[in-house]
């Protein structure tokens, strides 16, 4: 799934295209695109139609578009209804001359009444990702959809609470990257650039998150600020076709990657091979001279109170 960078850069492209423009037709040529919408395709493109589009926004990797009513938001109230956009592994949203060919993975057309640069295509070739409408949190005046209230801050958002995050980061004692994929703890950080800050912040991927002081924990908020700035600056991270911007381009941030998809190449700050290793069904990649493995912990036996060694 694309991560923070990449959904920023597809944002801000369609802030570009798409905001203030009013809905003219949609066509679903998939159901599993709207399979999110419980109401069924007819009910997403019929409630989608006349609809203003605002200026899109983001949650981490979460991506949505507040819609106004029938051309605006009546009386400059918060809006009531959000499209909300899953690109799951190979969701693609690009912005289309109306004559240019259909795509082979098109799945949702929508066109606009102006005659502004073109429609509005969801591409998808693995149909993990989709669209739905849903109603917005009461009173969030940014459309956030409903059912992602559960969804933190992430670290570039201003209303970001660094000064509650190391206690909420050793409270849910876990180990340091399990807890940065936690959505519901800080979002838009995933496999790639999880481990691009903790090489940045020289730490393993195991180490327990009660062990980590405040002044560790703002080095790897650092760390991921830093490698996720650097991101959006080349446009995001692409390894393949799958992830492009609105007009289609690739991100160029997989050349400046440290330690990600680096197995066996010299860390750029020891020189030390990159290690990639399994974990949780996926794979961590870390230098071993820079990002050493936690130190075991004591433990007390139950039955004696005898101390051992943590395994």
């Amino acid at each position: 799934m694309p991560e923070l960078p990449e959904v920023e850069v597809v944002r801000r492209g369609l802030e570009r295209w798409v905001a203030g423009r009013t809905v003219a037709a949609v066509e679903v040529l998939h159901p599993r695109a709207v399979r999110r919408h419980e109401a069924g395709p007819r009910d997403f493109a019929d409630r989608l139609l006349g609809r203003r589009l605002a200026v899109p926004r983001r949650r981490g990797k979460y991506l949505w578009l507040p819609l106004g009513e029938t051309g605006e938001t009546r009386g400059g109230d918060a809006p009531a209804l959000s499209l909300l956009a899953h690109l799951g592994m190979s969701g693609q949203l690009l912005i289309q001359p109306a004559e240019a060919p259909d795509e082979r993975h098109l799945r949702v057309r929508i066109s606009f009444t102006d005659a502004g640069p073109g429609e509005l295509r969801f591409v998808d070739q693995r149909t993990f990702g989709g669209l739905s409408l849903h109603p917005c949190s009461p009173g969030d005046a940014e459309g956030l959809p409903d059912v992602m209230g559960h969804i933190a801050r992430d670290p570039l958002d201003p209303a970001f609470d660094e000064d509650a995050f190391p206690a909420a980061l050793r409270r849910r004692r876990t180990t340091v990257k399990r807890a940065l994929l936690d959505q519901t703890l800080i979002s838009g950080v995933g496999n790639i650039y999880a481990d691009e800050a903790l090489w940045l912040a020289r730490l393993h991927y195991d180490r327990p998150t009660d062990t980590l002081t405040r002044p560790r924990v703002a080095e790897l908020l650092a760390g991921v600020r830093e490698v996720m700035t650097a991101a959006l600056e080349a446009g995001g991270t692409s390894f393949d076709s799958l992830y492009v911007n609105v007009n289609g381009e690739s991100g160029y941030f997989d050349r400046s990657l440290n330690v990600y998809g680096r197995a066996g190449l010299p860390c750029r700050r020891c020189a030390a091979p990159i290690r990639r290793e399994p974990w949780m069904n996926r794979s961590s990649y870390r230098c071993p001279v820079c990002q050493r493995p936690p130190r075991s912990r004591p433990t007390v036996s139950r039955r004696a109170g005898i101390g051992t060694r943590a395994t």
